[in-house]
């Protein structure tokens, strides 16, 4: 590691922007969109944690679908960081500051059925889901409808990845009544 120490803007700070959003709105929404960063990166190492040990009758189906949609949210981080950075904040980037300001809970370090562990990932994404939801009204609140308009697209993405595990998680209706007993 090199020891020379140049420091060009500290963790936790919001400097002066080139898309002439004022500082002080500009701190609340950097400070919503690391909760984002942080909670889309406890999710992605979920959903490949359960991509990694999916097992099963439809292995290979949900084993793609698990991959899919947390390289949706590895792109989604990606462009929050990037926004972060453009509203002249810092992205929390390393693993012990996004634990510290995630708002889901990961999952703990156990291997659970894939029932469980596609219900966990629904449970997590509805906490995010609601998150966005609130931070889109901030952004727009504050005059950023850039942000609000980012957010609400990837938004519509996780619904939908949400809404495709609750099918998951339904009863299979082409089931044989002796196969449920």
């Amino acid at each position: 590691m090199n020891t020379q120490k140049t420091v060009r803007q500290e963790a936790g700070t919001v400097e002066e922007n080139s898309l002439r959003l004022d500082e002080e709105k500009a701190e609340q929404i950097v400070e919503a969109l690391n909760a984002d960063l942080a909670d889309a990166y406890v999710l992605y190492h979920q959903l490949h944690k359960h991509h990694w040990n999916v097992e099963g009758a439809e292995f290979l189906d949900v084993h793609v679908f698990l991959q899919e949609v947390y390289e949706d949210v590895e792109d989604a981080a990606d462009e929050v960081a990037e926004r972060l950075q453009a509203l002249g904040g810092v992205p929390h980037a390393n693993m012990t500051t996004l634990a510290a300001h995630a708002t889901v809970e990961p999952e703990d370090e156990d291997v659970y059925d894939v029932r469980t562990s596609l219900a966990n990932d629904l449970e997590m994404m509805g906490d995010i889901i609601e998150s966005y939801r609130q931070h889109v009204e901030l952004a727009e609140g504050l005059g950023d409808y850039a942000t609000g308009e980012m957010l609400r697209e990837q938004l519509e993405v996780i619904e939908e990845h949400a809404h495709h595990i609750e099918h998951y998680l339904e009863d299979d209706s082409l089931v044989v009544e002796s196969a449920t007993r």
